[in-house]
């Protein structure tokens, strides 16, 4: 209750653009699909050459890793994830940094950026211009 009314909830629908609502997208719950993750971790200074080792190892344990980009005190990691649903693939996401933080050697960073978009939007925002450019050259840089 909000004031002494009942709350209303309903459920959210997308509508592809151009689509009216009687035309909705239907997509099989329960198949995976692409989702384009960007991690943004951070935290104190640590020699670059450590960080750079850490996320070369990184990509090694996580096969998907694109690109990965580096400096004294925070990383930007691309990668693609096949999941269910956005939940699923931004809860991986949410994971990778500490799941690998010791096999991999990570700084003791804190994630604090995630960015997880489906497909279709990643070649959508790159095809406009504004979405972040395909991962080229592929593999671990510095900033």
């Amino acid at each position: 209750m909000t004031g002494g009314r009942p709350v209303r909830r309903v459920a959210l629908t997308s509508v592809v653009a151009g689509e009216s609502l009687g035309e909705q997208h239907q997509q099989p719950e329960d198949q995976p699909r692409l989702w384009h993750v960007t991690l943004s971790v951070s935290g104190p200074d640590a020699p670059l050459a450590d960080i750079r080792r850490a996320l070369e190892q990184l990509a090694h344990d996580h096969p998907f890793l694109l690109t990965s980009r580096y400096a004294a005190d925070h990383a930007e990691i691309r990668y693609w994830e096949e999941a269910r649903d956005l939940h699923d693939a931004a809860a991986v996401a949410l994971r990778l940094w500490g799941e690998h933080r010791q096999s991999a050697q990570l700084p003791p960073w804190e994630i604090v950026g995630l960015e997880v978009i489906d497909r279709d939007t990643y070649h959508q925002r790159v095809a406009e211009g504004y979405g972040p450019p395909p991962a080229t050259p592929v593999g671990v840089h510095p900033f």
